[in-house]
């Protein structure tokens, strides 16, 4: 049963002392310097990854390991799942007494709740535009006239490579148009 610790700073500028002091006790740090809005958190990864059942994940406090509550509740769904116990020193926080549970819980009902609530407001953003008759998705690259322009051009014999040049398009472009009615 190891404790492992995980910092986090936004920006290279920044520094971890203060974290890396506070988590000494530790086994195990794993730190990072990279935008807590930033998915592609290597060093909390493999941390995640790392830690066992029976172990503590130990942050010096909650926007170090995230910065929504439903990232936050799905990395401690994680480490429920595999037996990890979690600990925030700022907030006195940690899974393994009743009401450090029962926070992880009180978290997740938010979390459920700000997505509800942001997907409402998704669709009613979407019914409006609609309404208004705004044409939502990526503009079409591959029009009729870009077909007619292609098909011209292979005609007279030029490549997909040369189409693709003279057109700035890509080749799947470029063969869409090509096969267009």
């Amino acid at each position: 049963m190891a404790t492992v610790g995980y910092a986090r700073v936004s920006t290279t500028g920044q520094s971890l002392e203060v974290q890396r002091e506070m988590l000494s006790e530790c086994d195990k740090v794993f730190e990072e310097k990279k935008s807590g809005l930033d998915g592609n958190r290597k060093e909390l990864a493999r941390c995640l990854e790392y830690v066992r059942e029976g172990d503590t994940l130990i942050v010096t406090k909650l926007d170090r390991i995230a910065r929504s509550t439903s990232d936050f509740y799905k990395i401690t769904e994680t480490l429920r799942e595999k037996g990890v116990h979690f600990k925030c020193m700022d907030h006195d926080f940690d899974t393994n007494t009743k009401t450090g549970k029962l926070m992880v819980g009180l978290l997740a009902l938010i979390a459920e709740f700000e997505a509800d609530i942001r997907k409402e407001r998704q669709a009613e953003g979407i019914a409006k535009a609609r309404a208004d008759g705004k044409q939502l998705g990526r503009t079409r690259q591959v029009t009729p006239e870009f077909a007619d322009r292609v098909k011209v051009m292979k005609a007279e014999g030029n490549t997909i490579r040369e189409i693709m040049k003279a057109t700035g398009m890509s080749k799947a472009s470029v063969y869409r148009g090509l096969a267009a009615p």
